[in-house]
């Protein structure tokens, strides 16, 4: 890593921020922060397909002016934000059980459909969660030891079928590393992965390898060394995340 970078960056830090050896993010602050950042990358016009849990809230972010087509799969394309209100409809859902709006123009399907779709390349990005990430894009995402398993869903599908795969994820599981050097898990697919987005920061997949573009004001690029395996880079434009 470019220590100069390094220092140049944690300078800045120093500069905006009071960092605090007890600072602690809560689940729903991580959960925003992750969302938030996810919603930047969609572009006018995207289909963008979002994986059950954790990314099914980047929906919410994406401004008004901006007009991005979510895609489920279990069979609506147009979904909005997630409904509010006294009397939400019970029967609009996304692939995750959780109630949300429709936008203008939004049609309903049936799953088949829905997966001709993830498979086709009819898929601008997709942003799914992970249980591990590793330095060469490989993501495991359906398997956890000692646990009922319900298999891959529609990640398989996604990660080949999607033009851009980007995983939205916690940084650590309960003080598991998990953007690590070789996924130790089963795969859900191998080298897909574009660009990784943590509450700590993004890392963008190369065939060179991870590169650190963002990190969270209140961490170290040397936070990020000790939280992971995987062997990175620093990008020379690398900045501060917007939380």
């Amino acid at each position: 890593m470019n220590l100069t970078i390094n220092q140049a960056l944690q300078d800045k830090i120093e500069q905006q921020y009071q960092r605090s050896s007890d600072f602690a993010l809560t689940k729903e602050q991580i959960r925003e922060i992750i969302a938030r950042r996810v919603a930047k990358e969609f572009k006018d016009g995207d289909v963008v397909t979002l994986g059950i849990g954790l990314p099914t809230a980047a929906a919410d972010y994406v401004p008004e002016e901006k007009h991005v087509i979510f895609q489920s799969e279990n069979g609506l394309l147009g979904i909005g934000k997630s409904q509010s209100g006294a009397n939400p409809d019970p029967h609009i859902i996304n692939a995750g059980g959780g109630l949300v709006e429709v936008q203008e123009g939004a049609c309903f399907f049936d799953s088949a459909t829905a997966l001709t779709m993830m498979r086709g390349g009819h898929i601008d990005a997709t942003v799914l969660g992970a249980l591990q990430v590793d330095e060469e894009g490989s993501i495991a995402s359906w398997m956890i030891p000692g646990k009922l398993i319900p298999g891959m869903g529609g990640s398989m599908d996604l990660v080949v079928g999607a033009k851009r795969v980007i995983v939205a994820m916690e940084h650590t599981s309960k003080g598991e590393k998990k953007i690590l050097k070789k996924c130790t898990l089963p795969l859900t697919a191998y080298r897909e992965v574009d660009l990784i987005i943590t509450e700590r920061c993004v890392f963008e997949v190369t065939p060179d390898g991870l590169i650190l573009t963002e990190v969270n004001p209140h961490f170290t690029i040397d936070d990020i060394k000790a939280s992971v395996t995987a062997d990175f880079k620093v990008s020379e434009n690398v900045k501060l995340m917007e939380i």
